[in-house]
């Protein structure tokens, strides 16, 4: 069993195993704070009515537990709560002290936990480190306990994971716009992206020489540096530490990559998860993590490969596919999946402002706007940064624009707001009616773009904007359209 045994990784399973548990923390925090005004009972997208409508025929939905257990806000919550608290014993590394099955059963929980969520989070759920998320959870869990060497095959399933995140992504761009062909996609994306971060305007001012060897070097970390995380395989059978050494290398470039991604944007726990993944290839001499693999759990973990082997037919396909799928699942459970981002990039960027009136005439009103905590709105206000955590509703705000219209969640927060519903204000910025109902609600299209700097120095304002249109006219809950 000597072949399977890799010493050297010891060090990258911890990393995954922590750092993979923590991003779990996050999600479930995300998920705990959001998820009732979002997808509770009385949500804007009730989850209940989604279980109802699928009771009749399960295969609706992926597996969740609220099949089982019916669905409640409280029940919700204990779930956050227990899966927060059993990510934050896999940080400290509790679990890994005992048997293998031990982090193999806290690993499986959060998978399952969080597969529950995700399977009736419907619009709010559907961004691709969702699934990401749960595939690195579940082969976390069988990266084994601090009594024993990690798996090699385990180790190698994340490689390949890394590999089709990234390359994916990278394929996916090649196949997309042609802004990503022509070098100048990154001259548009620091200021057109969903959320942009407190230096997204400062990258964004870089020469236009500089965007382009951006747009080269993200093309060499996803196209080409992804390959060199198989180098470490040669190790196995060849003597010698220069395979490692190249694995590590590929690692450490798109570590350095994803942190660049960090600093310029808010990508949830995207770019965070991928840093972990990443470090699953770098491997460091140490002393060898005495015994050996146990019969059954080398069993257990070869089974796992070989189911993978099997699930990564489609995906791997869909690699070198000319119709390219894009985060895409080919099964119930998340696993193999399809991944990819920014196949094309916007140009310009287009907000919805939400504005609400307590006068009774909305044609002399004075109207005043909503603040979002993450998504621009005021001119004067530096962007946050707020991943790994993730502002679903800011996001979804993003896309209204580049939708048909106004989409039924967003009908549903516009009555949220004429009711002052708590729930959903407090996942809001600021409310401009300091709790009472406004009488009219209106949403008003807005092009944004980042104040060069003498705008900055003149007039003191991050963005400067100019109004397009009314999206929606007034409404109010007495005559709603």
């Amino acid at each position: 069993m000597d072949g399977f045994l890799a010493p050297d990784f010891a060090l990258a399973r911890e990393v995954l195993q922590r750092g993979v548990a923590a991003v779990y923390l996050v999600a479930f925090l995300s998920t705990l704070n959001q998820f009732p005004a979002l997808l509770g009972e009385r949500g804007l997208l009730p989850a209940p009515a989604l279980l109802d409508w699928a009771q009749d025929e399960p295969r609706r939905l992926n597996p969740t537990l609220f099949r089982w257990i019916r669905y409640s806000d409280a029940r919700l919550r204990v779930l956050c709560v227990v899966g927060m608290l059993i990510a934050a014993a896999l940080i400290l590394g509790l679990p890994q002290l005992g048997p293998s099955w031990v982090p193999m059963l806290a690993f499986l929980a959060l998978y399952a936990g969080y597969m529950s969520i995700v399977s009736i989070g419907q619009t709010f759920y559907g961004f691709g480190w969702e699934m990401l998320l749960l595939e690195a959870g579940f082969l976390a869990a069988f990266l084994g306990s601090a009594h024993e060497p990690p798996p090699t095959h385990i180790i190698v399933l994340f490689w390949w994971l890394t590999f089709r995140l990234e390359f994916g992504a990278g394929m996916i761009k090649m196949r997309g716009g042609r802004e990503w062909r022509d070098l100048t996609a990154l001259t548009y994306h620091h200021e057109t992206q969903p959320m942009p971060g407190p230096f997204s305007r400062t990258a964004h001012l870089l020469p236009r020489w500089m965007h382009k060897g951006e747009a080269i070097g993200n093309h060499l970390a996803q196209l080409l540096v992804p390959w060199l995380l198989f180098a470490p395989i040669l190790g196995l059978w060849i003597p010698d530490q220069i395979p490692q050494l190249i694995g590590a290398a590929g690692a450490v470039i798109l570590i350095l990559s994803q942190l660049w991604l960090v600093a310029t944007g808010n990508f949830a726990w995207l770019n965070w998860a991928t840093i972990v993944m990443a470090c699953s290839a770098i491997a460091i001499p140490a002393k060898p993590v005495e015994g050996e693999l146990p019969l059954w759990w080398l069993v257990v973990t070869l089974a796992v490969t070989a189911l993978y082997l099997w699930l990564s037919w489609r995906p791997a396909l869909n690699l070198v596919s000319s119709n390219q799928r894009m985060n895409a699942s080919f099964n119930r459970w998340n696993l193999g999946n399809a991944y990819g981002a920014f196949g094309t990039v916007t140009k310009k960027r287009v907000e919805w402002i939400i504005e609400g009136t307590r006068s009774e005439d909305p044609m002399r009103a004075e109207w005043r706007e909503y603040e979002f905590k993450g998504k621009p709105g005021n001119e004067r206000r530096l962007p946050r940064q707020f991943a790994p955590y993730h502002l679903r509703l800011d996001w979804l705000m993003w896309f209204l624009p580049l939708g048909r219209g106004v989409e039924s969640w967003c009908q549903a927060l516009i009555v949220k707001l004429l009711e002052s519903d708590p729930s959903t204000l407090r996942l809001l910025r600021t409310d401009p009616f300091a709790g009472d109902p406004p009488r009219w609600i209106r949403v008003v299209s807005y092009r944004y773009r980042f104040a060069t700097r003498e705008e900055r120095r003149e007039h003191g304002v991050i963005w400067i904007r100019d109004r397009r249109r009314t999206v929606l006219d007034p409404v109010q809950l007495s005559a709603p359209r």
